[in-house]
Formats: C-alpha cells, sequence, structure tokens
C-alpha cells in the first residue's frame, strides 16, 4: 500500500488546526450543497420538464449517487488540505491537480459571487432602496465584510457558523416538506410523458449545480479530526439527505403550485403560501440565510484551496501562509472573498450557475478517475480507506452521465470556462518560472 499526504507528495498541513468533526462535516456538506438556487430552481425546471420536473433531481441523484462513492473513496484515501485538487495530484500528477483545482476554484468562485448577486438582488426586491447599484454594491461589500471577519477568527468560528445556518435554513424546508404533502393536488404531479432530451440535459446542468458542494466542503480535510473514517460517512450520510429534501421540495411546489410553479420568482416562498398564510415571508427570509450560509462555507473551503496551491508553491507562497494566532489562510481568504465580490458586482446569478454548473461536472469527471487510479494504486493514509462498491463501474458510470451533461453546455459558457482556465494557466506557469529563479 503506498501513502500519500498530499498532491505527489505535498508537504502534512501541520500548521493547520484538526478542529472539525463529524457532526462539523455533514453540516459543511449539506450547507454548501443546500444553497440559494433550491431556492429558485423549481420554477425553471418547471418551465423546462412541466409535471415531469421532479424527474430532473432524481436523474440528478442516480449522476451524483457514484460521484459522491467517488469522493468518499478518494476522500479517504488522500487526507491533505485540498479535496480534488489533491486527489488528483496524488492520482495523477501535480499538473493534473492543478488543472482540476483551478477547475473547482473556477466552479466555487463563480457559485460565490451568483449566490451573492441573487442576495442582494433580492434584498432590492423587497426593499426598493437597496436595489440602486449604489446601495447594491456597497451591500456586497458589507456581506463579504462579514464573512471575512467571521473566517479571520479560526476554523473553529467559522464551523459554528457553518452549523448554525444551516440549522436556521434546513427547518423550515424540511417543515415545508413535510407539512406540504398533505395539501398537494394530485393532477399537479400527472405524468404526461417523458420531456425531450435535450431539455432534460439542459436542466441537468443545472440540477447538477443544486447538487455541487461535496468538492468545496472537502477540501479542508487537513483540518478534519480523523478523515479517512469521517469523509466518507459524512459525505453518503449528507447526499441522501439532500436528495430526498431535494425531490420532496420539488415534487410539494409542482403539487400544491401546478402551472403556477413554471417561472414563478420565488417557487418555495409560494409553496410555503399555499400552506401557510405567513410562509411566504419566512421562506424568503430562509432563502436569504441559505444563501448566506452557503458563502460561508464557500469561502472556508475556496480559501483552503488557495492555500494549499500557495503551500505547495503553484501559486504565491503568500497564499500557503497561516496567521501565527488563529492560523487561518487570511491573504487566501481575502484573495478569494474579493474575486467573488468583483464578479458579484458586475454578474448575474443565470450565467454564473451555468459557468460553475460546467465547471464542476468538469472537476467530478477528474474525481472519478483520480478515485479508480488511487484505489488500484493502493494509495491511502491510514487505516482502512472507503472502498469503491464494483470496482471501477462506478467512476465509469458517472464519468459517462457527466459527459451527457456536458454535452448540452452552450458554447458561450464553454468560452467563459476557457478563459478563466487559461488565466489560472498562466498563473501556473509564472509561479513555475519564479521557482526556477
Amino acid at each position: 500500500m503506498t501513502t500519500a499526504s498530499g498532491p505527489a507528495g505535498a508537504p502534512a498541513d501541520g500548521e493547520l488546526v484538526r478542529a472539525v468533526g463529524m457532526t462539523g462535516l455533514a453540516a459543511s456538506v449539506v450547507n454548501i450543497i443546500v444553497g440559494g438556487g433550491i431556492f429558485v430552481l423549481p420554477a425553471t425546471l418547471a418551465l423546462a420538464l412541466g409535471p415531469a420536473a421532479p424527474l430532473a433531481f432524481v436523474l440528478g441523484a442516480l449522476v451524483m449517487l457514484p460521484i459522491t462513492a467517488c469522493f468518499a473513496a478518494a476522500g479517504s484515501r488522500v487526507t491533505a488540505t485540498g479535496g480534488p485538487y489533491s486527489y488528483l495530484g496524488a492520482a495523477f500528477g501535480p499538473f493534473a491537480g492543478f488543472i482540476g483545482g483551478s477547475l473547482m476554484w473556477i466552479t466555487n468562485v463563480a457559485s460565490i459571487a451568483g449566490i451573492a448577486a441573487a442576495l442582494v438582488d433580492q434584498a432590492g426586491n423587497a426593499v426598493s432602496p437597496l436595489a440602486s447599484p449604489t446601495a447594491r454594491a456597497i451591500l456586497l461589500v458589507a456581506i463579504y465584510g462579514l464573512l471575512v471577519l467571521v473566517n479571520a477568527l479560526g476554523i473553529r468560528v467559522g464551523i459554528r457558523a457553518i452549523m448554525t445556518l444551516a440549522v436556521l435554513k434546513l427547518a423550515p424546508l424540511v417543515v415545508l416538506v413535510l407539512a406540504g404533502l398533505f395539501f398537494i393536488s394530485p393532477p399537479n404531479l400527472a405524468w404526461q410523458g417523458w420531456p425531450a432530451w435535450s431539455a432534460i440535459g439542459s436542466a441537468m446542468v443545472l440540477v447538477i449545480f443544486a447538487y455541487a458542494g461535496i468538492e468545496t466542503a472537502l477540501i479542508p480535510s487537513g483540518e478534519v479530526k480523523d478523515p479517512n473514517r469521517l469523509v466518507p460517512k459524512a459525505t453518503l450520510l449528507a447526499t441522501a439527505f439532500v436528495i430526498a429534501l431535494y425531490v420532496g421540495l420539488q415534487s410539494v411546489a409542482q403539487g400544491l403550485l401546478g402551472d403556477g410553479l413554471a417561472g414563478h420568482p420565488a417557487p418555495l416562498a409560494a409553496a410555503a403560501g399555499a400552506v401557510w398564510g405567513g410562509g411566504f415571508a419566512l421562506l424568503v427570509a430562509t432563502a436569504s440565510v441559505s444563501m448566506l450560509g452557503l458563502m460561508q462555507g464557500n469561502l472556508v473551503g475556496s480559501s483552503r484551496l488557495l492555500y494549499a496551491f500557495g503551500r505547495d508553491g503553484l501559486l504565491p507562497p503568500a497564499l500557503g501562509r497561516v496567521t501565527a494566532t488563529r492560523r487561518v489562510p487570511l491573504v487566501a481568504i481575502l484573495a478569494h472573498a474579493g474575486v467573488g465580490l468583483g464578479l458579484a458586482l458586475v454578474g448575474e446569478f443565470a450565467t454564473l450557475a451555468m459557468i460553475s454548473g460546467g465547471a464542476v461536472c468538469l472537476v467530478y469527471i477528474g474525481v472519478c478517475a483520480a478515485a479508480w487510479r488511487l484505489e488500484r494504486r493502493g494509495v491511502a493514509t491510514h487505516g482502512a480507506p472507503f472502498a469503491l462498491p464494483g470496482g471501477a463501474l462506478l467512476p465509469a458510470v458517472g464519468i459517462l452521465a457527466l459527459a451527457f451533461v456536458l454535452s448540452t453546455l452552450p458554447a458561450l459558457q464553454w468560452l467563459a470556462i476557457a478563459i478563466a482556465l487559461a488565466a489560472a494557466l498562466a498563473l501556473y506557469g509564472l509561479a513555475r518560472l519564479a521557482r526556477r529563479d
């Protein structure tokens, strides 16, 4: 058996604090998956697929289950900070790790920017003075400033914030599913035949975006107490919960609103309002909490990815340093928040979500391949790692499903991903030149 602590023998994360346990890791996975997208996505799916919209989340679950198993297997074998960057690096070498890590960072920075844009736009709809460009910009700066402050206080504070926000946003959603089941109108869920495959494929890009987040939640593995044991357990349990929640939310919203769901600006809030008069306002508030929770989880994970790049000399070394007292990568936190803020100031949710969804599919393909190769080579940190059921079968299924989803991605989103990746490669080249001097 080969041991590995990081990509191609990367140094251990001795400067970080292993303080994240089972509950914190599972909450982090759920928190970052259940973000702002689910509060608007049911209406988009209903517009594209009609009463068959719940099928999109079921198909998405079938795609995500083998991918989740691959994350569980790879994460139990390579436990250094970096997530997919570390998995790909250990499996295929540092350049492959950097490519995968860069795609993941593109995913995450587009995601956090898209959610931030949606959050302030929602605030502008609720409070008209906040809709002006100046007020919108000030609100974005304030939100990012608050998140940077929370993360600068240390990983324990960051994880507590994630757990608190996760409880606040999940409780109303679970109640909506359980209570809404008693009020649905069965004709609204009547099957009307399979939608066109092109419509399913386009919807699946957004569904994968809604299910995405595992890769970010697992980046801080260097701060997990017992990663080879806890990563598989937390990942699989959290994903199963999210699948049940998403299918339930789409079905309840469809069953309550029927044709009124398609294109609705606040579909879950409208569904809650159909059950209880005060439900609309409660779900609007929950959406804001959910978006804030996703941004917090995104910042915790993605800053550690930039930290890993700096730690391994692939990007400026300042990114790989931690503060003396709180042991957090403050420069990496500021860098990720700064780029996300810039994109949120000029972008909007739908475009950023498509870019994020396409890039994350590429990351997932890499992780599927890495999980198979790591198992084949017997790479492990310590203890008994999680074994892939069926060997190469699950990675193959995941790769083929993701390839189909990617085949529907519009050319404009491919161009945006290519430009961002080219910029990352340019930075990689500059860092390599700097190391030779």
